[in-house]
């Protein structure tokens, strides 16, 4: 899963997520919107007919194009850009008192006339959003299997230049034919880029390769560089994307009873701590290759300290400040950038210091693109099932992206537009597993940073998102920028990962939040944090579980599987999770609960699976 660093608007936001549906049909009105929900959600203004004003009237389509084009009011309209970049200089003060405040600007619906300045500058927010969490993935996947600078400067470039072209379909409301009113995408500002998910179970992947052979190791025994496995990551994630495609296809109302808020907030939780101690805290300590040996980690000038050593905690220290110091004081538009902002600071004294080198970015492509490195795809046995497990993990984040996203855009969270958006949301989210895979980069999923964007921006209009998939794609193409983010060094990633995973693991608690904590609640919980810290705490739980040492490699991979999934934290917690609350019956105080939940849409009778059985 992938997250940010929240912000108070942004947990107000997910505040409801996954939670229960209210019973307004539509959000509160705002004055400024432009646009009914009906017209958020066909994707016209209230003055399209049957056709486009183009179709009707193209002589005065051309004259308002012009208009925008060459009229300060096209440009920038009435958007309060000092409310947007100025600083906090006095960051106990309320806003409202610095800077005249976020409210003097417009809110800008879905589909209203967005300004093309405030498009791009509201769009390059999103995209700074979320370059944190888009060439973190990459980054430690390169890292684990010990791939060459240059595929590791080409994986972040495709991370970035996927998460744009799928981002933009994402924020697509195509029609699909023949399919009961179904569509392709939310239609709303969803941005998507590559998932944290994964991260949780390629270690254990990239283990069993490494064991079996199948990735060579070096004399003095650390890890050879090995593309191949790469190649059965992709394979393998693309195969079990059709999972996802095929749940897609459920209706919503089905999805939130099989994966209530209790289980998908312990599972969003235990994927943050999971990586929080399996990422962040080794990187931080100096890089993960030394972490846990007597080896010194290399600086490029040549200096080398053991792991954990005062230089390398100063530096992750450093940026891990960066980001608190960007929070209290930054302005709106710099806190939403915090963790690009946390990378890119504390360069300047590593810099100077012999912290970095420029070899990365001397040896990165000026440009590039995708398809520029291939590997081979192949499908893993024992990933299967971990890669099933993480797919429906992805479907239960995004449904509640979806919802929060909805929300903050002020359009309904209810009916049978908000199931048309959920259905078509979980849908792009396992085409882009497919996709991701062919296009050279790990699964992608839909990001919650663009929540906390929309409600500090107050813009949740598409022409935004698609400015966002611009930037995105071009940062990806300028090859020497994945050749400056390799030249961090691994102290100041780790910093800011600390803070970005331990936002992953505030989501879930943020989740939970919303779970009436009754007695079989409390039961379920303690069962699913029973196991999750157990196998988070002791990794080694299950490895001697089989000893199966024949020569079937179908079973033995099976077995390794199996392994594989119940030590893995967030798997394990999900299973016993779902086992106990089908099992446990209810008691009367949660039967009450259920009827409350269920009383919106007993009422209202226009839900997106009645009218698909009509």
């Amino acid at each position: 899963m992938n997250r940010g660093v929240d912000d108070d608007k942004l947990d107000e936001s997910m505040a409801s997520k996954h939670a229960t549906i209210t019973t307004q049909p539509f959000a509160t009105p705002d004055p400024q919107r432009a646009a009914t929900s009906h017209e958020l959600d066909s994707g016209r203004d209230s003055s399209d007919g049957p056709s486009s004003s183009w179709t009707r009237n193209p002589r005065s389509h051309a004259r308002n194009v012009a208009r925008k084009l060459t009229t300060r009011q096209g440009w920038l309209g009435d958007y309060n850009f000092g409310a947007l970049c100025l600083p906090r200089l006095l960051p106990w003060k309320p806003e409202s008192k610095l800077n005249g405040g976020a409210a003097e600007s417009p809110f800008y619906g879905v589909h209203d006339d967005l300004p093309i300045a405030v498009a791009m500058i509201c769009g390059l927010q999103h995209a700074l959003a979320m370059l944190g969490g888009l060439i973190t993935p990459p980054m430690i996947i390169a890292s684990s299997l010990n791939l060459s600078g240059e595929t590791s400067a080409y994986l972040i470039s495709a991370s970035l230049i996927t998460s744009g072209i799928l981002s933009a379909i994402q924020q697509s409301a195509i029609p699909l034919p023949f399919m009961g009113g179904r569509q392709l995408g939310t239609g709303l500002l969803s941005v998507v880029g590559t998932s944290f998910t994964t991260l949780s179970v390629t270690t254990s992947i990239f283990t069993n390769l490494y064991a079996e052979g199948v990735c060579p190791l070096n004399t003095d025994g650390s890890r050879g560089a090995c593309p191949e496995a790469y190649g059965y990551l992709l394979g393998t994630a693309a195969v079990c994307a059709l999972l996802e495609i095929a749940l897609s296809f459920l209706p919503p109302r089905v999805l939130k009873r099989m994966f209530p808020p209790i289980i998908t907030g312990t599972v969003v939780a235990f994927i943050g701590i999971k990586l929080i101690g399996e990422s962040a805290i080794p990187s931080f300590g100096g890089g993960a290759s030394c972490h846990g040996t007597t080896d010194l980690c290399l600086f490029p000038d040549g200096r080398a300290y053991i792991w954990g050593d005062a230089h390398y905690l100063g530096l992750g220290f450093l940026a891990f400040m960066t980001v608190v110091l960007t929070e209290i004081f930054g302005s709106p538009a710099m806190r939403s950038a915090s963790i690009a902002i946390g990378l890119l600071f504390p360069l300047i004294i590593a810099g100077p210091l012999g912290y970095m080198s420029s070899a990365p970015i001397d040896s990165a492509r000026a440009t590039t693109f995708l398809w520029v490195e291939t590997f081979p795809l192949r499908v893993y046995g024992p990933a299967v099932l971990p890669l099933l497990a993480v797919y429906i993990s992805l479907m239960m984040e995004c449904i509640g992206d979806v919802t929060a996203t909805s929300e903050v855009s002020r359009v309904e969270v209810d009916g049978l537009a908000y199931d048309r958006r959920i259905s078509g949301g979980v849908l792009v989210d396992g085409l882009a597993g497919v996709f991701s895979a062919l296009f050279t980069v790990p699964p992608l999923s839909v990001f919650a940073q663009n929540n906390g964007v929309i409600a500090i921006t107050k813009c949740a209009n598409i022409h935004a998102g698609r400015w966002c998939s611009f930037w995105l794609i071009l940062f990806g193409i300028i090859g020497k920028l994945a050749g400056c983010v390799r030249a961090i060094p691994q102290p100041v990633l780790g910093g800011v990962l600390l803070v970005l995973f331990g936002s992953i693991a505030v989501s879930g608690v943020k989740v939970l939040q919303n779970v009436t904590f009754t007695r079989r609640n409390r039961f379920i919980l303690a069962l699913s944090f029973g196991f999750g810290f157990g196998t988070l705490l002791a990794d080694d739980l299950f490895s001697n579980l089989f000893t199966y040492s024949g020569g079937n490699k179908a079973l033995a991979g099976f077995l390794d599987s199996i392994i594989i999934v119940i030590s893995t934290p967030f798997l394990i917690s999900a299973i016993v999770g779902m086992i106990a609350n089908a099992v446990l019956p209810m008691d009367e105080e949660d039967r009450q609960l259920q009827r409350e939940r269920d009383a919106p849409r007993l009422q209202g009778k226009s839900s997106f699976d009645e009218k698909l059985s009509a």
